[in-house]
């Protein structure tokens, strides 16, 4: 028992070192997809298991789905080359202005469309600005990287992480704005003025004025109103407590189809330029942390949250902090489902719950790997030939997440 367990945990530990380092610059799906083949080959989980595991993620799956494609699709018709353009001439000039423009501008996708879509729809039109004004694009872009996760408990739909953690039941509209409305804005204001003064060289001086902008073609006029529409959706889905993933696809691929049919091109080039490789991702780590499961550790976290609870204050204040930084190990959504499961075993007052989902949505921004929105961050910022590297990303995450996390939680606390 204490060998297979051990082995259990030492490819886990080696498949996950292998997403954050990306050892011969292989995607990361490709050490999450191995890790989780080695635990069925090797014996230490069974296939049925996996199974389950990977059964888990659907609703995930379609959400990404419908947004890449969604994401993709806009693009291609030239709207984030129109956004990019708008954002330029209103700036007016001005660096650190465009800088408030993006950030204002994540807040609002994370808020509506949830942190995934910022990383995957306002990323490729950020970088656009950058280069149209001239611009230094690392600030920008690290913009988007955080407030897709310092927003991303203003509504439920706000992260895919909120739905796991609270095992697809989500507290009504109004007992949700009394938990996060307050901690959420100090996690947006902390994570701005921490990231202003951190990127503070960087974002000083001016850009490019003279910006032209070509006016938006009827298939990018078609693209924007399938993403307002897939906006309203999700919130009616909120609404109504249903589950987002079966939505978001159908009105990403409904968009994609009637853009398609509306400019004559076929959608083979949308379908090939997705980058796919995201979901296996997350199968991936689903699979992972099933294996962990099988080990008992969620038993023992279980335990650990029922002993704490005699202070709910000091178990949200501790079981928050620790979520937050565990995202980083293993991935906030693999987290977030480990934290539900062991919410549901233990039952702990509301505050600690609450404070799990503060840990498991802003912890990520520390690292590169914390969330999937980050991961798809990167590969978005990729593709447009910018990369940051893990200790990159950490000496800017230390200095916004920390201050952030420790403002939103204790604003929780405060509330009672």
């Amino acid at each position: 028992m204490i060998l297979t367990t051990g082995a259990t945990w030492g490819i886990c530990a080696a498949c996950t070192a292998g997403v954050v380092a990306r050892p011969f610059r292989w995607p990361e799906a490709v050490w999450a997809v191995s890790g989780a083949t080695l635990l069925l080959v090797s014996g230490l989980l069974p296939i049925s298991s996996a199974l389950f595991a990977i059964g888990k993620g659907l609703d995930v799956y379609l959400f990404l789905i419908g947004m890449m494609v969604l994401s993709e699709t806009a693009r291609q018709q030239g709207l984030f080359d129109w956004v990019a353009a708008t954002a330029s001439i209103h700036a007016r000039g001005s660096t650190p202005r465009l800088f408030l423009l993006v950030f204002v501008a994540g807040i609002v996708t994370t808020t509506f469309l949830s942190n995934d879509a910022t990383a995957v729809v306002l990323t490729p039109a950020v970088y656009a600005a950058a280069r149209k004004a001239k611009a230094d694009p690392l600030p920008l872009l690290f913009a988007c990287a955080l407030i897709a996760n310092a927003a991303s408990f203003v509504l439920p739909i706000s992260n895919p992480a909120n739905l796991v953690l609270y095992g697809g039941t989500m507290p009504p509209l109004g007992q949700w704005f009394a938990s996060f409305a307050l901690p959420s804005l100090a996690s947006i204001v902390v994570t701005f003025l921490a990231l202003r003064w951190v990127e503070r060289s960087r974002i000083a001086g001016v850009c490019a004025t003279d910006v032209e902008r070509s006016p938006l073609s009827t298939g990018g006029k078609a693209a924007l109103a399938g993403i307002v529409a897939t906006a309203a959706i999700l919130l009616g889905a909120s609404a109504f407590d249903a589950q987002l993933g079966l939505p978001t696809a159908i009105a990403g691929i409904a968009t994609a189809l009637l853009v398609c049919g509306w400019t004559r091109r076929s959608p083979i080039g949308i379908v090939r330029d997705v980058s796919w490789s995201v979901l296996p991702l997350v199968a991936g780590l689903f699979v992972l942390v099933e294996a962990l499961d099988h080990t008992g550790v969620i038993g023992r976290i279980a335990a650990a949250l029922r002993a704490m609870s005699a202070d709910p204050v000091e178990a949200a204040l501790t079981s928050g902090t620790l979520l937050a930084f565990g995202s980083n190990l293993i991935n906030n959504l693999p987290a977030g489902l480990i934290a539900s499961t062991a919410v549901a075993q233990a039952q702990p007052p509301r505050l600690v719950a609450d404070a799990l989902l503060i840990g498991v949505d802003l912890g990520p921004n520390l690292s590169i790997t914390g969330s999937l929105a980050t991961i798809l961050w990167l590969q978005a910022i990729r593709r447009e030939g910018e990369d940051v590297g893990f200790w990159r990303f950490l000496k800017v995450g230390a200095v916004t997440m920390i201050p952030a996390l420790a403002a939103a939680l204790g604003t929780r606390v405060l509330l009672g």
